[in-house]
């Protein structure tokens, strides 16, 4: 069983991950083995107060076990609570000093926690304790504000082309070896080592295009004006920043938590799960029940959804009366959210699209966006956005706001005055100034939006246009805006 639910967290089925770790734990309440996953799982679910005192029992009946210790340090830093968790990190490495992983785990704590000379010092520790480090590496690579000198360079290609197989390593590497070159504007090696990481996760990957644009296809056909009538939880405490990854949601997540009545939360899976929920059980012979269950609930059934997903929302929050919830991949949801909350707030973030889908392929992600890893996979995922995001203004015109990246590099004020009204909250100066809001950033951006205005990014993908061609006719064919 505990294996099985190994294999489940392994591919992101924690819900049945969770099933099986239960029924584990019931028949066996002391393996030790089996409550750390349950502890992982859990976390992954974003439920860190039961994953904490979970991670109690192993720790109390296995005081040396480092392992466990090293589990506390991290769920701590997922819930966002850096400060204690840098202090446990730091007594976990008091007996580990020269553990690659744990530094490197200590590191993604304090670069998120907004610690990012210290995150810098402990990544270069790591490579330090094992020179083929390769997440240690992408790490320092993905700070975006560092920059490698010739030695490490030369260090990182040679371990590069030292790796003849497939391996988390050698992505980790072939992505840092594509930043540390695309900073020296080497363009051309920059981008074949980037394919090469690309390459080696698309292989791993089973995403499947098809299946997204049909999706897409269901959404568009089964929410029509008829499915929404406005009644529904009517809370608006909710700010939805929708879009692809890498498009500026950090920078107007940033604009909008410097605001006095606004806190910014995380990227919440909670739309996600109560869709879960919603159909689980519930059997449909010729197609998947959702969207098409959105046309049958009841207006009681709409109000319980809309408190449940506040309720989950609670565990982020700290009292301001406004919160924003930034997971991207909620553009599919946007029907779900006018129906269960018909008041909250949806800002579409939004950039050129030769831009925004390069930004996706020279990312490497954590986990998730495995659309990201085939420049034919992130245009045609491009496309399918568009067409449901124009769906969704023609469904709810004036519900959503789109707001473009380029715009607000270009005219700040402007944009955030607009920002700030569709959000309906009075206009306040600190939202000009959000490069001095001090806060957790846990996105690849976090670097940036402590920065003023950051114009690196907006034309960098010219730079590899000759390798993009066949992107940038994808998207012309499918009708994006070039």
């Amino acid at each position: 069983i505990r294996l099985l639910a190994e294999v489940g967290i392994s591919i992101g089925s924690i819900g049945e991950a969770l099933l099986l770790l239960e029924r584990c734990l019931e028949l066996a309440p002391e393996f030790h083995v089996a409550r750390a996953n349950y502890v992982t799982a859990l976390a992954r679910h974003q439920r860190f107060d039961e994953a904490l005192a979970e991670n109690e029992q192993p720790r109390t009946a296995q005081p040396n076990n480092l392992a466990h210790q090293v589990q506390f340090a991290t769920t701590l830093s997922m819930a966002g609570r850096f400060d204690t968790a840098h202090g446990e990190f730091a007594k976990v490495l008091e007996q580990a000093p020269d553990n690659e992983r744990i530094l490197t785990s200590y590191g993604h704590s304090l670069r998120y926690g907004g610690k990012g000379e210290e995150a810098i010092a402990v990544y270069l520790r790591a490579i330090e304790a094992e020179p083929s480090a390769g997440e240690a590496y992408w790490s320092l690579a993905n700070l975006k504000t560092f920059r490698f000198d010739d030695a490490r360079l030369a260090s990182m290609q040679s371990a590069l082309a030292g790796l003849t197989r497939p391996s988390e390593d050698k992505t980790h590497l072939a992505f840092a070896v594509g930043k540390a070159l695309e900073d020296r504007e080497d363009y051309d090696p920059s981008f074949a080592a980037y394919a090469e990481g690309n390459a080696i996760k698309r292989q791993m990957s089973g995403y499947d295009a098809e299946k997204t644009s049909a999706r897409v296809d269901r959404l568009i056909t089964q929410c029509g004006a008829n499915l929404w009538d406005g009644d529904g939880h009517p809370s608006d405490e909710a700010i939805f920043v929708i879009g692809l990854p890498r498009a500026g949601s950090t920078l107007l997540e940033q604009i909008l938590a410097s605001h006095s009545q606004v806190e910014a939360t995380a990227e919440l899976p909670f739309i996600g799960r109560i869709i879960g929920e919603m159909v689980a059980g519930r059997a449909r012979d010729d197609e998947p029940l959702y969207p098409h269950i959105l046309n049958k609930l009841r207006v009681e059934e709409r109000v319980a959804m809309g408190q449940q997903y506040l309720d989950l929302a609670a565990g982020y929050r700290t009292g301001k009366s406004r919160f924003i919830d930034k997971l991207p991949n909620n553009w599919e949801h946007v029907a779900l959210i006018k129906t269960i909350l018909p008041n909250a707030t949806i800002i579409d973030a939004r950039r050129h699209p030769m831009a925004a889908c390069f930004a996706n392929f020279k990312q490497l992600f954590a986990r998730g966006q495995e659309f990201t890893y085939s420049l034919e996979d992130i245009g045609r995922y491009y496309a399918d956005y568009l067409r449901l995001m124009d769906h969704w203004h023609s469904v709810f015109p004036r519900g959503l706001l789109t707001v473009q990246y380029e715009d607000v590099v270009e005219d700040l004020d402007t944009q955030v005055k607009q920002l700030l009204s569709h959000a309906k909250l009075d206009f306040e100066a600190a939202c000009l100034r959000y490069y001095e809001k001090d806060r957790a950033v846990r996105t690849a951006s976090s670097e940036q939006v402590r920065q003023p205005i950051y114009r690196d990014a907006l034309n960098l993908w010219k730079h590899y246009h000759s390798h993009l061609e066949p992107l940038e006719t994808l998207l012309r064919e499918e009708g994006a805006p070039i």
